[in-house]
């Protein structure tokens, strides 16, 4: 997962900052450009402009905009900094980026995965164990076996299944998906 912001860009003279950022619908780019003589603004989301002002006066402050289906709020801020240069970063939800994927990562497991030429993204909550399949939410099959649970379901009319088992530690659960029985590694793309 990147989570810092890249500086420079070869065909975009004025980016300034870029992120991707993880969301149940999948990892959306935050791209800035700021001309920090004219103090124009451009904000794009998934390469799509979304906010693009010239000629501003006030160079630093936020920008607040939602992200993704289910409109997650986001913070972009432009702080100043020594020499007339500026800090850029990004909040997710309240949090710095890079708090809200390790907070992430403690409570959601995720794969991409391409079936039939498509790429799904698939994400288990594991507080709720709630499913996602591209941000919608869906109702798997939930059945109980020996080493833990499984939820079955079918995406492109490929069977899928996450199981659960204990891992041998205290309370902790390994959760690993498959898909035509073919097992997937978290966020690495299985071909089917």
């Amino acid at each position: 997962m990147a989570s810092q912001s890249t500086l420079g860009s070869p065909d975009r003279s004025n980016l300034v900052a870029y992120w991707s950022v993880p969301l149940l619908d999948g990892v959306h780019t935050v791209e800035f450009d700021h001309g920090t003589t004219s103090g124009k603004r451009v904000l794009r989301i998934d390469g799509k402009e979304v906010l693009h002002k010239d000629w501003m006066f006030k160079l630093v402050g936020d920008i607040k905009f939602t992200l993704g289906k289910h409109e997650t709020k986001c913070e972009l801020r432009v702080d100043p900094i020594a020499h007339f240069a500026f800090s850029y970063s990004l909040w997710v939800d309240g949090l710095p980026l890079e708090k809200y994927c390790e907070q992430q990562e403690k409570v959601m497991k995720s794969w991409s995965v391409v079936i039939k030429g498509k790429r799904f993204r698939i994400v288990l909550d594991k507080r709720t164990l709630n499913v996602w399949v591209d941000g919608d939410k869906i109702e798997p099959e939930t059945e109980f076996v020996e080493t833990g649970s499984q939820y079955k379901f079918y995406v492109e009319e490929e069977p899928v299944v996450i199981k659960s088992a204990s891992n041998g530690k205290k309370k902790e659960v390994a959760y690993n998906l498959f898909v035509n029985n073919m097992p997937s590694e978290d966020d690495k793309d299985v071909l089917i």
